[in-house]
């Protein structure tokens, strides 16, 4: 049985990992034909002058952004492994010492000091003067990056489609804490990064640079295009990755961003048919990249040896990330939102 290669019409597609994945033998014959469009992204909004922003409904989930929803969201914030040298006032401890309410520690007076900050209690008992040093807030910087190769366009709901809903609800989370948040779409071998946005009014605009992501066209480096976004980092902050990683050198690509210093997130995302295929028989795998063909006979010990090295995978990825100190996430499309949001990550210290 022969399938048609994915493409961004409406045409029948398969998800064929790239060259060099583990699991390619089997993904794509469990494909099921879903393309992915900007369209599918989910939508935002703003309301009036005061009122907090609302999601608008999407074709994808017309419930999930609802204004209880977000509600929940602005409760949590994403957590940070070390203190952050940020660059606006924000709601984050930095390593720099300023103005808060927050008492840190107290130094020696020198000439040119502010008065205001001299402890006049303990001058009284020692007869020396002390500053009183506070903690300085500052935002943080939350760069998304968001896996657009073709691979992306697979499964149900897609991929991508996933990622860009995962990334509303992390970069609504961040908004909503002042946090700095750029959105960055891995395609070819360039991250095409989008305007810095800052606080909840700016959950339209976020929106809209997420429906603006489609699956790229030809093949996709990950390495390439992940140090790419890591050039264009400024800071040190917080990087999600959202990637299903199909790339044979989607390793490197993890270490490349964990030496940035930046606190590394990676949401690895799989169909659940690329995890566990559910197709038998003779099948023709095609490349969603690069059009590669590779003919196949599945039967259920095929499907479970490829079962078994999809989770070998995984189990790499993690043991690597535990090295790196990267906090890594493995998922399928058609997890809920919420289970992710307010279950998993939670469970992951990536949020709190």
């Amino acid at each position: 049985m022969d399938q048609a290669a994915r493409s961004q019409s409406a045409a029948p597609a398969e998800a064929a990992p790239r060259p060099g994945a583990p699991g390619a033998a089997a993904s794509g014959a469990a494909a099921s034909g879903a393309a992915a469009s900007g369209a599918g992204a989910t939508g935002a909004g703003a309301s009036g002058a005061g009122t907090p922003p609302a999601f608008l409904p999407s074709d994808v989930d017309p419930t999930v952004f609802d204004e209880a929803f977000l509600r929940r969201l602005e409760r949590l914030a994403i957590l940070v492994k070390r203190p952050i040298r940020g660059g606006l006032k924000g709601g984050r401890r930095s390593v720099k010492r300023g103005q808060s309410v927050e008492f840190a520690d107290y130094r020696d007076y020198s000439l040119g000091d502010d008065l205001r900050q001299l402890d006049w209690n303990v001058y009284a008992r020692l007869e020396k003067l002390f500053v009183k040093l506070f903690i300085e807030e500052e935002d943080l910087s939350v760069t998304f990056l968001v896996d657009a190769s073709a691979s992306m366009a697979h499964g149900e709901p897609d991929k991508l489609v996933f990622a860009k809903r995962a990334t509303a609800a992390l970069g609504y989370i961040a908004l909503a804490s002042e946090d700095r948040v750029t959105v960055s779409a891995l395609s070819g071998r360039v991250a095409r990064r989008r305007s810095a946005l800052r606080g909840s009014g700016r959950a339209f605009r976020l929106l809209a640079d997420l429906s603006a992501i489609g699956v790229s066209d030809g093949p996709t480096d990950l390495v390439a295009a992940c140090r790419h976004a890591a050039a264009q980092l400024t800071g040190r902050g917080v990087v999600v990755l959202v990637s299903d990683l199909l790339d044979p050198a989607a390793d490197r690509a993890l270490r490349d961003l964990a030496g940035t210093g930046a606190d590394l997130i990676v949401l690895h995302v799989l169909a659940s048919d690329e995890v566990e295929p559910t197709v038998a028989g003779d099948l023709r795998l095609v490349d969603a990249e690069t059009g590669a063909t590779v003919d196949v006979t599945l039967d259920l010990a095929a499907r479970e040896r490829y079962t078994a090295r999809v989770n070998a995978w995984r189990d790499e990825l993690a043991a690597l990330a535990a090295k790196r100190r990267i906090a890594y996430v493995p998922l399928t499309s058609d997890q809920p939102l919420t289970d992710l949001i307010f279950a998993e990550l939670r469970r992951r210290a990536v949020l709190g």
